[in-house]
C-alpha cells in the first residue's frame, strides 16, 4: 500500500476519531464537520471518475488533510491556537482557487481574476452563512454548528483566504499541470 493510501486512512480514522470525541462531548459541530469531511475525503475520487483527471498521491493528502483539520478544529484548537483558523482558511481557499485555476486552465481561460473572484465571494456567502446559522443557534437556543467570533475574525478569515487565492495564483501552473488536459499542454 502506498503512503498516500496509508495517510487517506489515516485522515478517515482520524475523522472518526473527531466523531467519536463530539459523541462523548456532545458537540454538534465536530460531529456534523467530522461527518461531513469523511464524505469529502471520497472527493477526489469522484473528480477523478467524473472530468478524467488523475491527483497525483500528495495532491489526495493534500485535500484530506483540509477535511481533519477542520473537524478537528471544533474540538478545540480553533477556540484555543491563534493560528489555526487562518490556516484552515488559507488551505481551504488553496482547494478552492485549485479547483478554478485548473478549470480556466483546462477552457483556455486567464485564471487570474477568476480565482480571486471567486475565492473572494466564496469566503464571503461562507462568513454570511456561519454568522446566520450562529444567530439563529443562539436565538433558537441550540449549540451553534458554526461560530462567529466577530468582525476582526471575519475580516481575518477573508485575508486568509486571499492568501490561499495568491498561493494558487503563484504555484498553480507547476502544482496543478496535471489537471490540465493534455490538448492544452501540447498547445503551448
Amino acid at each position: 500500500m502506498s503512503i498516500s493510501r496509508d495517510a487517506e486512512r489515516g485522515i478517515r480514522l482520524g475523522l472518526l476519531a473527531v466523531f467519536v470525541a463530539g459523541c462523548r462531548r456532545r458537540n454538534p459541530g465536530a460531529i456534523a464537520n467530522a461527518l461531513l469531511a469523511f464524505v469529502a475525503t471520497y472527493c477526489p475520487a469522484v473528480v477523478e471518475r467524473r472530468y478524467g483527471v488523475e491527483f497525483r498521491p500528495w495532491q489526495r493528502v493534500y485535500v484530506e488533510a483540509a477535511m481533519i483539520t477542520h473537524a478537528a478544529g471544533m474540538l478545540g484548537p480553533y477556540d484555543d491556537v491563534w493560528w489555526w483558523d487562518h490556516v484552515t482558511h488559507a488551505h481551504s481557499a488553496t482547494l478552492l482557487g485549485g479547483l478554478v485555476f485548473a478549470s480556466a486552465r483546462r477552457r483556455d481561460r486567464n485564471p487570474r481574476p477568476r480565482v480571486i473572484a471567486v475565492v473572494s465571494c466564496v469566503g464571503i456567502l461562507w462568513e454570511l452563512v456561519e454568522y446566520a446559522i450562529h444567530a439563529a443557534a443562539n436565538r433558537l437556543g441550540f449549540e451553534p454548528l458554526l461560530v462567529s467570533y466577530g468582525k476582526t475574525d471575519t475580516a481575518l478569515d477573508l485575508v486568509f483566504n486571499l492568501v490561499g487565492a495568491l498561493l494558487v495564483l503563484a504555484f498553480g501552473d507547476r502544482v496543478l499541470e496535471n489537471f490540465v488536459s493534455s490538448e492544452r499542454r501540447s498547445r503551448e
